[in-house]
């Protein structure tokens, strides 16, 4: 009875990484990323002076632009490197061209839906599509996930001990703040989950149990989602315990990926200023990212569309000049999220051609 409980869990995941990973969600999130971050840029560019921002245009050093996009390689090599430690076990010969796709396929998705919804349910996609089993696949996006909240958390501590926050405006702390409560508690989350699976999901069940009272009419839903996310944690709880125990050392080393990773994104920046002629404390511009980070991660618009842009302003703008702004804005989100994007939208775009003509 267990076996077929969680087997109809499975399916059930399966099902729904398949409805967020369809055409009608692709086409709408990216319409809603285009258009927020054409309007947040297009405000931000006319906020300052064009005139000057266009002439500014010409004074763009190509060979730092260049370096870039060494580092957008690097990004995108080293993303793909966390997924498939794990991949190339759980799967031997596995190439690692699939988990590139995977990761840079995670990439659009997040960049399309709110709060990065889509994320994870098409780099599972990308994996089962080369052969890899459901439960592993999301393994590995769980474990993952895992590595970043820890990497967070810690990331902000370092960001308020360096960081000199007299030049920016007040609000700095307080989404400080706001970001180490989320990441914590979706760290406390998974730990609870991982090391004492029986507890939340016990907790689960007496929420839904709870609520069931509450609204009546729910009643047969809510009881159904309580027991279902109980088997769901448990399950793949056991299965990231069999993961971790077999390949010890796979994990801190997921760590020390991540850590090299959002350090390349960050540096990353710095590139794109010296390009821009500005010559800013690596630090200081390391610690924004940070802040940038906490606040868009789990923002409701795609991508982060919007809320990406505004902190960007607002936290740049007191390091570099106003005419350079709307430029640098641009080559940010370029880099880090519209190239990857752009790559990631031709893989999605392949595997639903291919869905289609398996259909027909």
């Amino acid at each position: 009875m267990a076996g077929q409980t969680q087997t109809a869990a499975v399916q059930q995941e399966k099902q729904e990484a398949k409805n967020i990973f369809n055409k009608s969600v692709i086409i709408k999130g990216t319409l809603w990323f285009a258009l927020i971050t054409v309007i947040t840029i297009a405000g931000i560019f006319f906020y300052t002076n064009t005139g000057k921002t266009v002439e500014a245009l010409q004074h763009i050093s190509i060979k730092y632009i260049a370096i870039c996009f060494v580092m957008l390689f690097v990004d995108l090599m080293l993303g793909s490197w966390r997924n498939h430690i794990y991949a190339r076990k759980l799967k031997p010969g596995l190439s690692h061209w699939v988990s590139f796709r995977a990761n840079v396929a995670n990439m659009f998705m997040g960049a399309v839906t709110p709060a990065h919804g889509g994320a994870g349910p098409a780099q599972i996609f990308v994996y089962t599509s080369a052969g890899l089993k459901f439960i592993d696949a999301f393994a590995i996006s769980l474990i993952n996930m895992g590595a970043t909240l820890i990497f967070m958390p810690l990331a902000g501590f370092v960001a308020i001990m360096l960081m000199d926050t007299s030049s920016v405006s007040s609000f700095v702390p307080d989404m400080l703040k706001f970001g180490f409560t989320f990441f914590l508690l979706f760290l406390v989350a998974f730990m609870l989950a991982f090391w004492k699976p029986l507890w939340v999901g016990t907790a689960i069940r007496k929420i839904a149990a709870g609520l069931s009272k509450l609204i009546p009419k729910r009643k047969e839903k809510l009881t159904a989602w309580g027991e279902k996310t109980y088997q769901n944690i448990n399950h793949y709880q056991q299965t990231c315990s069999v993961i971790i125990r077999k390949n010890p050392y796979l994990f801190p080393l997921s760590l020390l990926i991540t850590t090299l990773l959002y350090l390349n994104k960050y540096c990353l920046q710095w590139v794109i200023l010296l390009g821009l002629g500005v010559h800013a404390n690596l630090v200081q511009v390391i610690a924004f990212q940070v802040i940038i980070q906490f606040g868009i991660y789990f923002a409701p618009s795609p991508g982060g569309s919007g809320f990406a842009e505004v902190l960007i302003s607002k936290l740049f703008g007191t390091i570099i000049p106003a005419t350079l702004l709307p430029i640098f804005t641009l080559l940010q989100r370029s880099f880090l999220l519209f190239f990857p994007a752009m790559i990631g939208a031709y893989v999605v775009i392949n595997l639903l051609r291919k869905q289609t003509l398996k259909k027909t």
